[in-house]
């Protein structure tokens, strides 16, 4: 490789990337038919300066010269009527003996049918020029030299062809990527608007869960303070300051919730994320609200991650939440949480009368209770089911998978 050769080849590149732009700005300002029109006029010139000796003497020629290019000015609005047309005069062009340096002008019309048409019509174009170089050949090739003349012709031919198959080829698949880019980005939205429907969801589900439970807490208390003003006003103190806690946690729940919680808010410590290790205290919270509420917490919490524990948490926390609001006085409630390596399992369960009419637990309720509840569960692929007992009361239970199976496990 000779030293000047690294230096060609980049300024072939840099002719290519000039002849790109120059290109793309030609297509961006003038429309095709333009475009086609100043190419007719560009060959026009120069096909009359090397036929000029031979149009001065005849006028057909001429005729034959104009004939011959100016339907490329309508080469890509109808390109098998426009090579048609061209094959035509050149057929009459050959009858009447008459070369002409303009016939290269049906090299460009079977480009733009191999550009834009079907293979079928490609082909069928590629035939009848193929035609027409035979017989240009055999007509006006000097002696001896037929064959070299037939086949530089059909060289040109082939080449045209491929090269308009190949831009055809090209802008299909630029096509089909542009197709896909546009389902990529539709796609693109819909999962994000999913992604936003179901973080709205969640963010419904825990400031329902964290707002009921603890104004219920707050409106029993508030209650009971009321009712024990005159005759135990040291109750009634106690009964407010436990108030103004549930109100406290339920603020710092808030906000550690919505990712606002500084760190150095003074309840970051006393108020971590809710988990079972928090159960007894909410158990605690609602006994003082007035639901009197026997906790029972088996195996090791310590093998469910923090999300599953808080989602246990929220189960009893609702579930609790309901039974205060809706049980008459003197119901007591029992919660039983049963931890093992594979799963945990919540029952929380009440003596209060059957059904109570404002808690239905059908899958169409309405609302963030118990459709929340069900939602929470099916997130760890369990399944909660909700009702009265037999005997009385209302039962909520729910078993929440740690380790769901992989696809394709115990396959050979």
């Amino acid at each position: 490789m000779t030293p000047a050769a690294p230096a060609l080849r980049r300024t072939v590149r840099s002719w290519r990337a000039h002849l790109g732009r120059a290109r793309l700005l030609v297509r961006a300002k003038l429309p095709p038919v333009a475009v086609d029109a100043v190419l007719t006029a560009a060959l026009l010139f120069a096909t009359a300066g090397l036929a000029h000796r031979d149009l001065s003497r005849s006028t057909s020629l001429v005729v034959f010269q104009w004939l011959l290019l100016i339907p490329l000015v309508w080469r890509r609005r109808a390109p098998l009527a426009v090579f048609g047309a061209m094959a035509a005069v050149a057929f009459l062009q050959w009858l009447a003996g008459a070369p002409l340096p303009a016939d290269v002008a049906l090299l460009i019309a079977l480009y733009t049918v191999a550009a834009h048409s079907s293979r079928l019509r490609t082909l069928s174009a590629v035939g009848v020029l193929e035609l027409g170089a035979l017989l240009a050949s055999l007509t006006w090739a000097t002696h001896g030299r037929t064959t070299q003349s037939f086949i530089a012709l059909s060289a040109m031919v082939i080449a045209a062809a491929v090269t308009g198959v190949n831009v055809r080829t090209r802008r299909a698949y630029l096509a089909a990527l542009e197709d896909r880019a546009g389902r990529l980005e539709r796609e693109r939205d819909q999962q994000a608007q999913l992604a936003v429907a179901g973080e709205r969801a969640r963010i419904a589900r825990e400031m329902h869960d964290i707002v009921t439970h603890n104004l219920s807490v707050m409106v029993a208390l508030a209650d009971g303070a009321v009712f024990a003003q005159e005759r135990h006003p040291e109750k009634a103190a106690a009964a407010m300051r436990q108030v103004s806690g549930t109100g406290r946690q339920a603020i710092t729940d808030m906000r550690r919730f919505l990712g606002v919680l500084r760190a150095d808010e003074p309840d970051a410590l006393r108020h971590p994320m809710p988990g079972i290790a928090q159960l007894e205290p909410l158990a605690e919270q609602v006994r003082a609200a007035g639901l009197p509420t026997r906790l029972s917490v088996s195996g090791n919490p310590a093998a469910a991650t923090a999300a599953a524990q808080l989602t246990v948490y929220r189960l009893v926390q609702e579930a609790l939440t309901n039974t205060l609001k809706h049980a008459p006085a003197g119901t007591r409630a029992e919660v039983r949480v049963r931890c093992s390596p594979d799963s945990v399992r919540v029952d929380i369960t009440d003596d209060g009368p059957a059904a109570p009419a404002t808690a239905d637990p059908s899958p169409t309720a309405s609302g963030h209770g118990i459709p929340g509840m069900r939602e929470r569960a099916a997130a760890y692929g369990g399944q909660l089911d909700a009702g009265p007992q037999p005997d009385g009361g209302w039962r909520v239970s729910a078993v929440l998978t740690l380790n769901p199976p992989q696809d394709g496990d115990g396959a050979l």
